[in-house]
């Protein structure tokens, strides 16, 4: 079973952490299901960017992201090269590095 590491994030992981998910889950959900609560504004259905992550290590371990993730991608806060959505990125076998950016985009509750 791969392991994912999150880096410390100041407001939901101070510590960061090291959980175990199973291959075929999204990270969100495997992140969610142990306590690490990353946002996810439209209930992980690929129409906001709350869930932005990027991936330090085992990005080449992932399926390919589709046109709409992309799409959205490009609108994310502190997008990188290896910036996924949680909600649509799929644990692969190999273990990965995770970090949650500072920010999020949540056009709905900042009203927009």
């Amino acid at each position: 079973m791969p392991q994912i590491i999150f880096l410390p994030h100041e407001e939901i992981c101070p510590d960061g952490a090291v959980i175990e998910a199973d291959t075929g889950v999204t990270i969100c959900d495997a992140a969610l299901a142990n306590g690490i609560e990353i946002e996810h504004a439209c209930e992980k259905s690929c129409a906001c960017t709350t869930c932005h992550v990027v991936i330090r290590e085992g990005f080449a371990n992932l399926e390919e992201s589709t046109e709409l993730e992309d799409d959205l991608l490009d609108k994310a806060w502190g997008l990188e090269p290896d910036s996924r959505l949680s909600c649509q990125a799929k644990v692969g076998s190999e273990d990965m590095v995770i970090e949650i950016p500072k920010y999020t985009i949540n056009m709905v509750s900042e009203n927009h």
